[in-house]
């Protein structure tokens, strides 16, 4: 990570329009656990899965894009870190520095392990008969994916601490966690959520609704992770250092300490 990365983290935004972005993600939260998507998710798969995916992967990126927490600090300009409060700027340059792989790391897995939990068919079939279980899904999706996209997103005066080759790779990752679930449900034979009920001639046919189930799950996190992947792949291809130098130092940190060794 570059000094203008951690002292410029939103040099590419426009504050008032982060502001747009949190408040967005909190009105598509809502949105996404009241009636009419409420009652819909109880009876298509398909929006079950829009449902999965808001929650997932699309409220936690605009409230994290958003910088909510900008409110702590009493300066108008977000970019000013020496404006902050000197705790503030002791824990987040430590923060940066310090054991940011293992938090993105482990972020990373959680959010995998809770993808994987929520779309695999036993538990899709108790969300149908256990309507409250819904906020329960709620909650264990959007806290693990807020912590991941601190990782993964500038978020002022929040800093990935992860170089941009990481957070691509850490994006791809979870990406695509979520398309082979989606895959295996989409590509069955049988009907892979059976609480779904379909009557032949009325509505959509259990087949159709699986494969548009599939077909959200990777609309929605590609609408997600591919603007991550390709704004970080630009921007290092950009910067001030030789890619293939940094690929070079990559290699070298892989080969001492791991794929999630310390970055620069």
């Amino acid at each position: 990570m570059t000094s203008a990365e951690v002292t410029n983290p939103s040099r590419a935004w426009v504050p008032g329009f982060r502001g747009i972005l949190s408040v967005l993600g909190a009105v598509i939260f809502v949105v996404a656990l009241v009636p009419p998507m409420w009652g819909w998710s109880f009876h298509y798969g398909y929006a079950q899965s829009i449902q999965f995916s808001v929650l997932a992967f699309g409220v936690p990126t605009l409230l994290v894009t958003g910088a909510p927490w900008l409110g702590i600090r009493p300066s108008s300009d977000p970019t000013n870190l020496d404006r902050q409060p000197a705790w503030f700027r002791r824990w987040n340059a430590r923060r940066v520095r310090e054991k940011a792989q293992v938090r993105a790391l482990g972020a990373a897995i959680a959010e995998i392990v809770v993808t994987i939990f929520w779309r695999v068919s036993p538990v899709v079939n108790a969300l149908v008969h256990h309507h409250e279980l819904v906020l329960v899904e709620a909650v264990t999706l959007v806290v693990p994916s807020v912590f991941l996209m601190v990782e993964l997103v500038e978020s002022p005066p929040l800093a990935p601490g992860i170089s941009r080759p990481y957070r691509i790779g850490v994006s791809a990752v979870v990406m695509w966690s979520a398309w082979v679930v989606a895959y295996l449900s989409g590509m069955a034979h049988g009907t892979w959520y059976p609480a779904f009920h379909h009557v032949a001639g009325h509505g959509i046919s259990a087949s159709a609704d699986q494969q548009l189930s599939a077909g959200f799950v990777w609309l929605l996190t590609a609408a997600v992770f591919v603007p991550i992947v390709f704004w970080n792949l630009m921007h290092w291809l950009q910067s001030e250092d030789d890619p293939n130098e940094d690929v070079i130092k990559l290699f070298r940190q892989e080969r001492e300490h791991g794929f999630f060794g310390n970055a620069d």
